[in-house]
């Protein structure tokens, strides 16, 4: 029996909804990057929302970015469509597309608009364990046809951003406070890669966050997802809670220190990276910072009086 990628023909048009959020984009990447090695001819557009198209651009993999829009959607002509995303817009997008072939989970609400239902990624990467995020993903691309592999890491493109000094990216935010760990913690490692490690700490948040407490370090709050792409690509460290920006660290091959809160790491470990993972059954927050330290002196961190290595420019 052919695949569906099998049934394509050549050039075909392929839409991959991935609406949101930060790290699940960042880690879309990789199955994308599996299609289109197995089939470059393939024409892949992504459809995304504005606040993480950014994670798309740049990316050779990629050939249209699309607003979340029924009429982009159409325009582009898909002959299949992958929703990887499955809440209620991806499947509205999926079900009015006009694509004939129409991919989602089995495990997807709105079942009957697909057309083709895939597995879970277990039963497709034959195991018996909870995968990671960029498996599951990843496992839509092997059901539809794509040779099972290693599955490679994220990818981001960024044109790295001049910087005095090394410096490492520390992101003390998440989107609960129980994946939040104290301010006063941050303070005291960023002082001990600035002191031991001679890395300028500097410190990101989102446009609704304060960063009032970081002040003493160098502070880019509410900045564009494209500038924290640069500023990511020139990093030689990133440390922080379990979000979004430690998924496009990952993608940069940078070291990375991440805490966990209430999510499950096996889930959302730092994916093809160096890397820590910090989580205590106590919560977050009974992290020690004398644990923080040690898992960043283990880690490869270049000292500024070795060489560094060059910016991260995604595969450049």
């Amino acid at each position: 029996m052919s695949t569906v990628l099998q049934r394509l023909p050549p050039g075909a048009r392929v839409v991959v909804i991935r609406v949101r959020s930060l790290g699940d984009c960042v880690l879309t990447t990789p199955a994308i990057s599996l299609l289109k090695q197995f089939r470059p001819d393939l024409q892949i557009a992504v459809v995304a929302e504005d606040a993480f198209a950014a994670v798309f651009s740049g990316n050779p993999d990629v050939d249209s970015i699309l607003p979340p829009k029924i009429s982009a959607v159409t325009r582009f002509r898909p002959q299949l469509v992958l929703n990887l995303h499955g809440g209620c817009t991806s499947a509205w997008l999926t079900s009015l597309s006009r694509a004939g072939l129409r991919a989602g989970f089995a495990h997807f609400r709105f079942g009957p608009i697909y057309n083709i239902r895939i597995p879970r990624a277990q039963a497709i990467l034959n195991v018996h364990r909870t995968v990671h995020t960029a498996e599951h993903l990843a496992s839509a691309v092997f059901f539809l046809g794509v040779p099972q592999r290693e599955i490679p890491k994220s990818i981001l493109f960024a044109s790295p951003r001049p910087r005095p000094r090394p410096y490492a990216v520390l992101h003390p935010m998440a989107s609960v406070s129980d994946k939040t760990w104290a301010f006063s913690n941050f303070l005291a490692v960023a002082e001990h890669i600035q002191r031991n490690l001679g890395l300028e700490p500097v410190f990101i948040a989102g446009p609704s966050e304060s960063l009032v407490a970081f002040d003493r370090y160098t502070c880019l709050s509410g900045a564009s997802l494209e500038e924290v792409k640069s500023l990511l690509a020139g990093a030689a460290l990133f440390i922080g809670n379990d979000s979004g920006p430690a998924h496009m660290a990952a993608a940069f091959g940078l070291p990375v220190v991440v805490l966990f809160g209430s999510s499950d790491p096996a889930i959302w470990y730092p994916w093809q990276t160096a890397s820590a993972v910090m989580t205590s059954s106590g919560g977050i927050n009974s992290v020690q910072v004398s644990q923080v330290v040690e898992a960043i002196d283990k880690l490869p961190v270049p000292h500024p009086t070795t060489s560094l290595p060059q910016p991260r420019c995604g595969a450049q």
